[in-house]
This record gives structure tokens, sequence and C-alpha cells, in this order.
């Protein structure tokens, strides 16, 4: 019983003002932890297959209702509107939502050369990501249409692709002769 009061008076003055984490002290507590950054790093085996199964799951649905393949390049961008627009995948089937994810991957990989596929690990975990090369300059592709999806939201694919390409393009190297 004495360990339950003590909880519960923990829990309830860890909510009050006097205790209250700000914004600030959050960021330096989390950068504390990782003062030097994400590691960054080339995929694995079982981080290959998992990408490949995901593909494969899309290809599948793919195939089944549109007679069509996936091809790794801009025009998956209509195909994955296709399965959010027709509720192919319903908003609780979190992997196989995850798995348009890895196909939008793909097409950033594909139309920029700057762009790989990598394991990004912070203080949440490894995840796949697709980052500009040699930066820790990073998209989560996996989640972009799965988190939107599972509260219910048909999100417009080529807008989130546009949109995170624009994110990212202050940090795309430079031609000689791009205009800034």
């Amino acid at each position: 019983m004495k360990k339950t009061l003590l909880f519960i008076s923990l829990f309830v003055g860890a909510a009050s003002p006097a205790f209250a984490l700000n914004d600030e002290d959050i960021a330096s507590k989390v950068l504390a932890q990782h003062q030097d950054g994400p590691e960054i790093r080339p995929l694995n085996w079982l981080n290959e297959k998992f990408l490949e199964r995901q593909r494969n799951s899309v290809n599948d649905i793919v195939g089944t209702h549109f007679g069509q393949k996936i091809q790794g390049n801009k025009r998956d961008l209509a195909l994955l509107q296709r399965i959010i627009n027709e509720d192919l995948i319903k908003n609780n089937e979190t992997q196989d939502l995850q798995a348009l994810g890895a196909v939008l991957g793909d097409v950033f990989v594909h139309e920029n050369d700057k762009f790989q596929w990598v394991v990004y690990e912070d203080e949440l975990g490894p995840t796949q990501a697709v980052c500009i090369k040699e930066t820790s300059h990073c998209l989560f592709p996996i989640t972009m249409l799965s988190r939107r999806m599972e509260v219910g939201l048909k999100p417009n694919v080529n807008k989130v692709y546009e949109s995170a390409l624009n994110d990212l393009a202050e940090f795309l190297p430079k031609t000689p002769y791009s205009v800034d």
C-alpha cells in the first residue's frame, strides 16, 4: 500500500507546475544523451530483407487490384495514391501501411541520386531512413503515410513527397551552376 501511495504522490507531484519541464529542459536532456547526434550506418542484410518484404507486400496489392507492378520510380506515387483512395489497407494495419512508406522511400532514392537508404539510430532506437549521402539530414518515409492514415487521413502522396523534398532542399549539395 505504501508503494502505491508513493507512486501516486510522485505522479501528482510531477504534474504540478513546480516540477514541469519546459521545452529547453527537454531539449537539453535529449542533446546531453546524444551529443554526437544520431548514428547513421549502411543497411545490413536484415534491413534489406525487411524493405524487400515491404515492397513485395505493396506489389501484391498493386498486382491484385490494378494489374500492375511497382517500378521504384515517381510513377509509383500514383499507385500509392490509388491504394489510399480505395481504402485497400485499413488504418489499423500498421505493417501494411508502413509498406507504402518503403515504396515511397524507393521513389526518393530513385529520383535523387543524393539520397540513400540507411539505418538511422537515435535515442528512440534504429529505423530505416532515407538520408542525403554523408549527412544526418534524413527523411523517414516508412511512417510518412502510415501515421497520417492511422488517424483516418487520406494523405495526398504527391504533396507529402514534394513537401519532404522541399524540407531537405537547402541541405542538398549544390552544383556549380545551381541558383540559390
